[in-house]
């Protein structure tokens, strides 16, 4: 029941855990979370371009508890700092999006991307290495011919565990502008990467061109009004996607209609209520992030103050809207003077599609359980993060009189946001990103 959901803090741990070291620089700060589709591992990405990968514990009769506890399984710098020199501009090494493929093999595999490269990495284990050669000897030297008398037959013997991430193929060079989404066909042999004008379409295999699927540059950059915010495939058909924009409108295509998407099969946009019109109406509007429900059948977006359900059925407004932070739309103007307005904040949905969680700020998230319309908010943070300890829920205060347990709205500290999360596909724990440190919690229940 939502009620104890996401109660209890199982453990906490922050990214300098293990062999990752380092002190609290830009570089630390994560830039993306994500569980692979057996929730076995959890990647998470950086601004200083590292990938660090989280594996589950398993389950020991001694220590029954311990079962879901992640520890750091690999670590491998996936993109180094560019600059390009045609356009004088430097092309930062910070990962935008990871995607895992859904796992084939004994390896796994994921793609990582930063402003402008893609790169598909093969994370693979080693715990056996060759010995026994005839022309080198176990240093790796080459031997004398002449004393090699006999044959050997190399033989595999047992090391310790060795895991290799290795960049199979890198997707560079088809990106004018930032990427800002990259999602895997459900015929898990194409995938695609979005940009604020464009969105191209790739087949694994093949690295040095792709197809150009949308493309809203208009001819004289002075009319541009628009630009494309995030992007996704549909779970279950390949032929369709979705893209959002900043104008607060989200777009469904269907690759069968044409070659280029231009055309749009469905529009979803929500009328303005004119009493509510403001000088920030058009930055708040602006979508975030837009995911499909696993079902297949809804779309959630996210914007500045909401979080929307749409039905893929029903284009002209939501079947459902939940408030995040509302008491933040008096502070619009300083938030804008901090440019906090131009905030991304991600959404996901739980393995059911029956609650969603996204970020706020504080280091506060929300969760919306969509049967019982119930919501609670909850703080990731240090002070509260002993193991088991159980999470209270939070409250803010919006003027009046403010309440032992409550915060007021004029404390709450915008430094501390919570872009990223992610959500186990099929079990109740959550992982959030606060900006150097990453929080796992887990339903008491489990």
């Amino acid at each position: 029941g939502f009620g104890s959901l996401m109660q209890d803090v199982l453990w906490c741990f922050s990214q300098v855990k293990g062999t990752i070291d380092v002190g609290v620089t830009e570089a630390d700060v994560i830039s993306t979370v994500e569980f692979n589709h057996t929730g076995e591992l959890l990647a998470t990405g950086d601004k200083g371009g590292r990938v660090v990968i989280f594996q589950r514990e398993q389950e020991s009769k001694n220590q029954p508890h311990r079962r879901g506890e992640y520890n750091v399984y690999s670590t491998f710098q996936s993109h180094e700092p560019e600059f390009d020199y045609l356009k004088s501009l430097e092309i930062e090494e910070k990962i935008n999006k990871i995607r895992w493929l859904p796992q084939q093999n004994a390896a796994y595999f994921l793609l990582s991307t930063n402003d402008k490269t893609v790169k598909l990495w093969k994370v693979s284990e080693r715990d056996k290495r060759p010995e026994g050669y005839n022309l080198k000897d176990e240093d790796g030297r080459l031997r004398d011919p002449s004393m090699i008398t006999m044959l050997r037959v190399p033989v595999l013997r047992p090391m310790d565990l060795m895991v290799e991430a290795t960049p199979r193929r890198v997707f560079a060079n088809a990106h004018t502008y930032h990427i800002n989404s990259i999602s895997v066909n459900s015929d898990y042999e194409t995938y695609m990467s979005a940009d604020d004008l464009r969105i191209n379409l790739w087949n694994f295999e093949i690295t040095n061109q792709s197809f150009n699927i949308v493309d809203i540059k208009p001819a004289n950059m002075e009319e541009l009004t628009e630009v494309i915010t995030a992007a996704e495939f549909h779970p279950h058909h390949c032929n369709t996607f979705v893209y959002s924009s900043s104008k607060g409108t989200i777009r469904l295509c269907d690759m069968r209609t044409s070659a280029l998407c231009d055309r749009h099969a469905k529009f979803f946009e929500e009328p303005e209520d004119p009493s509510n019109r403001s000088f920030f109406s058009e930055i708040i509007s602006s979508i975030s992030d837009v995911k499909f429900s696993h079902s297949g059948r809804f779309i959630m977006t996210r914007d500045y103050l909401t979080v929307k359900v749409w039905d893929l059925n029903m284009e002209n407004r939501p079947i459902e809207t939940y408030q995040v932070h509302d008491y933040l739309r008096s502070k619009l103007c300083s938030l804008y003077e901090n440019d906090c307005i131009f905030d991304k904040f991600e959404c996901v949905w739980n393995g059911s599609d029956s609650v969603i969680m996204t970020g706020s700020y504080n280091n506060f998230f929300r969760m919306f359980d969509r049967n019982t319309k119930r919501d609670v908010t909850l703080e990731a943070s240090r002070e509260n993060s002993k193991p088991r300890a159980i999470l209270k829920p939070r409250k803010v205060c919006v003027g009046g009189k403010r309440r032992k347990d409550e915060i007021s709205v004029d404390s709450l500290d915008f430094s501390k946001k919570i872009l990223h999360t992610a959500w186990h596909p099929s079990e109740n724990i959550i992982a959030v990103a606060a900006t150097n440190n990453l929080y796992i919690f887990q339903d008491k229940v489990n």
